[in-house]
């Protein structure tokens, strides 16, 4: 297909060059024109100088940016990819953004006959430079089901979860999950630690029981050893969890845990640590003294 994928970032970047390898025909848009130019010494492609250049003729138009705001301006704004698009091409938001979003993006595809899914995914860097991303998604089913295979590209999973909005309040329930799996973690080896234990064979001891986790696998000894130069940064976590805590006041959901290690998370970015691992909660534990 002729994709354009707009947002060559830490995630972006490596997802565009899957599709390349898929086979596709792609054309990319990137804000800071030099990360475009560094995609295409790896790649073959081409680049496009606005969103709308990039969409045009385009079957699936993806992007891939930072927030609402950052949407509005690729898709909305002056040059935005939708108004490049034609009837029946389709537009993905990989972006971590609000289910409202994803409800008026919707509304204005519809209103131009383009489809729209909202995408969000899960898998970090790591996940995206090895194709194997888990991707929610929310749209109407026979727009999913063309969309699907191009996804595949550098996915490992991806799963229609409902209706525009359902995608992005799936990878709410994902972060919500994260977060609170990762402060019990940071606490039980910090435990270990303070205890005298050998942390590593604490974790081989309990890793093939109930506490056992993608988290524990990934980040415990690295917790422990204080490395936090890779993955995904806090104050990436900490856009993510506004977003989680302002549709929890409309849904009415209680999400105490979550609210907490958001504080815990504002303290670690005020400190400096803003773009250190997540995984970094463990330093506020030992900053006890």
């Amino acid at each position: 297909m002729r994709v354009a994928f707009i947002g060559l970032g830490t995630m972006g970047f490596p997802m565009a060059g899957h599709l390349v390898r898929a086979g596709h025909t792609v054309s990319v848009y990137n804000r800071n024109a030099a990360r475009a130019k560094l995609w295409l010494d790896k790649h073959a492609g081409a680049s496009a100088p606005t969103p709308a250049a990039a969409a045009r003729d385009a079957d699936l138009v993806m992007t891939c940016v930072g927030g609402d705001n950052d949407v509005r301006a690729v898709v909305h704004g002056p040059g935005g990819a939708l108004s490049a698009m034609a009837p029946g091409a389709i537009l993905v938001d990989h972006t971590t953004a609000s289910a409202s979003l994803a409800r008026e993006l919707a509304q204005a595809a519809a209103m131009r006959q383009v489809g729209f899914l909202d995408a969000p995914v899960s898998g970090g860097q790591s996940g995206a430079e090895a194709g194997k991303l888990a991707i929610m998604v929310g749209g109407a089913p026979e727009i999913f089901a063309r969309a699907e295979p191009v996804l595949a590209s550098y996915a490992r999973a991806v799963t229609l979860m409902g209706g525009p909005g359902c995608g992005q309040l799936t990878k709410m329930v994902n972060q919500i999950c994260v977060t609170g799996l990762l402060q019990a973690l940071a606490e039980g080896v910090a435990f270990a630690q303070r205890s005298g234990l050998d942390v590593a064979r604490v974790l081989e001891a309990i890793g093939g029981g109930a506490a056992q986790s993608w988290q524990m696998h990934n980040r415990s000894l690295t917790m422990a050893e204080d490395r936090f130069d890779f993955g995904f940064a806090v104050d990436w976590m900490r856009k993510d969890l506004a977003i989680c805590l302002t549709e929890a006041r409309a849904n009415g959901a209680a999400l105490p845990v979550t609210a907490l290690v958001d504080q815990f998370l504002a303290r670690l970015s005020a400190e400096g640590g803003g773009r250190a691992d997540i995984s970094s909660l463990i330093r506020l534990l030992r900053d006890r003294g």
